[in-house]
């Protein structure tokens, strides 16, 4: 089984430093659901991993979190893709809990439920975060400058083996021409 993780803020929508709590608040990244739909098209099953500390700290409720993510599966939908799944966290930093990242709750979690090592398998990211999980998980740190990728590039010193890449179209491209 061909699987990819993303991140989504940052990585296949835009981010700013407020949260998205609306629909309409969530606009994609130029390509990005495009190139989701060509990890479909290449056999890729295509997962979501997200820290939501906004939902722990009351900014937004659970029926505006579907909402959001409504609106992201109809846009992937769309463009001729698809999400398989999304694992999020909903508690805030200061909860301690082992699901958010940098944490691997829900990367163990998808191990469990997919019957899969992680070894290897692509988790993009635009934080340092994520790809500390991805490391920790011995998986593929990937960074898109997108997002607050450009600032952690500038500022952080990233896992060993991490590939840094423009975008998520990028990334895929790179995958896709290596299948």
């Amino acid at each position: 089984m061909k699987l990819i993780i993303l991140d989504d803020n940052g990585v296949i929508n835009f981010s700013n430093n407020i949260f998205i709590k609306i629909p309409n608040e969530w606009n994609p990244i130029p390509g990005s659901l495009e190139a989701i739909a060509q990890l479909c098209q290449n056999g890729y099953r295509v997962l979501i991993v997200t820290n939501q500390s906004a939902i722990g700290r009351g900014l937004i409720d659970m029926e505006a979190f579907n909402a959001i993510n409504e609106k992201m599966y109809k846009a992937v939908s769309q463009a001729g893709g698809r999400i398989d799944a999304l694992f999020f966290c909903p508690h805030a930093e200061a909860d301690k809990c082992n699901c958010r990242k940098p944490a691997t709750g829900m990367f163990e979690e998808i191990m469990r439920r997919y019957g899969i090592d992680l070894k290897g398998v692509p988790v993009i990211g635009d934080s340092l975060r994520d790809l500390q999980a991805a490391a920790k998980m011995d998986a593929l740190p990937v960074l898109v400058l997108t997002g607050k990728g450009e600032k952690t590039k500038a500022e952080e010193i990233l896992p060993e083996g991490t590939e840094v890449f423009a975008d998520l179209a990028a990334v895929v491209d790179s995958l896709i021409g290596k299948t």
